[in-house]
């Protein structure tokens, strides 16, 4: 079976957002599987607000059974990197099964790296400190089963036409990791052009809802944190096209989106 190329982004913009408070028990349903996953090798661009192209990204996945492993690196000029590792099941639902995230390198004012274990609770933070030495805490969360840390734009593809909205779970470090509830809502469509041809995208939206904590987090952000805007193309098969939000907490907002390699110039006939 042919399987289509799918680069996907890992969701950058909101694992990194560090807000919220933890919810122990709250009762929620793992995405459902309405397209099974295969493998790819894509690529993806990072854009500033005026247009600049700030990294280029590669976007792998590699299917072994029902078990997925992706991964998402993104290269700057500056040296800086974001690079995430996830694994995650598709046997009837999406079920995390691990995460790892790094952001490092000039273009980070807090570099993070966090491993969050979902099938054991334990989420692992190297931060460095004030003299320059690394250190390492260990939490255990009691985390969802709709838990969906570097599978957000999966879940967005694997949305119906009657699921209008959905609701699912990230954990984040602040350094101690928390919940937080995203809700994902359709807005519509959006035309984009590809080589001289109009086409439609869906348009989503993701709130990263606060509820009555926004009192207490507001001091850590500064503001309430910006709502992700996400595009994705459904039929015949769905695929990530475009994502737009900060990158970290109080960062620029960034854009996300497909990219194609560039090729010189052919050689003339003769030459």
């Amino acid at each position: 079976m042919n399987i289509p190329l799918k680069p996907r982004l890992q969701s950058w913009s909101l694992i990194a957002l560090l807000v919220s408070a933890l919810h122990p028990h709250i009762q929620a349903d793992a995405p459902f599987v309405r397209y099974v996953q295969g493998s790819f090798h894509g690529f993806l661009e990072l854009r500033s607000q005026d247009g600049q192209v700030l990294a280029s990204g590669d976007s792998t996945q590699v299917v072994h059974g029902d078990r997925v492993t992706s991964r998402t690196l993104f290269a700057f000029k500056d040296g800086s990197i974001d690079d995430e590792t996830t694994v995650f099941s598709q046997h009837r639902v999406f079920q995390l099964i691990s995460d790892h995230h790094i952001q490092k390198g000039p273009f980070f004012p807090h570099p993070m790296d966090v491993f969050v274990d979902a099938r054991s609770g334990q989420v692992t933070t190297r931060t460095t400190a004030k003299d320059g030495k690394d250190e390492v805490r260990t939490d255990h969360v009691q985390l969802p089963p709709d838990t969906a840390n570097g599978m957000v734009p999966l879940v967005v593809e694997n949305m119906g036409s009657d699921d209008p909205q959905k609701t699912v779970s990230l954990v984040v470090a602040t350094p101690k990791p928390l919940v937080v509830k995203l809700l994902i809502s359709k807005l519509g469509e959006d035309n984009y052009s590809l080589v001289g041809s109009t086409r439609k995208a869906i348009h989503y939206q993701i709130k990263i809802q606060l509820g009555g904590v926004a009192g207490i987090v507001a001091p850590l952000i500064g503001k309430e944190p910006p709502n992700i805007q996400m595009w994705a193309v459904t039929a015949p098969t769905p695929t990530f096209v475009r994502e737009q939000g900060p990158l970290y907490p109080d960062g620029p907002m960034m854009t996300i989106q497909l990219a194609s390699p560039a090729w010189p110039d052919s050689p003339k006939s003769g030459d």
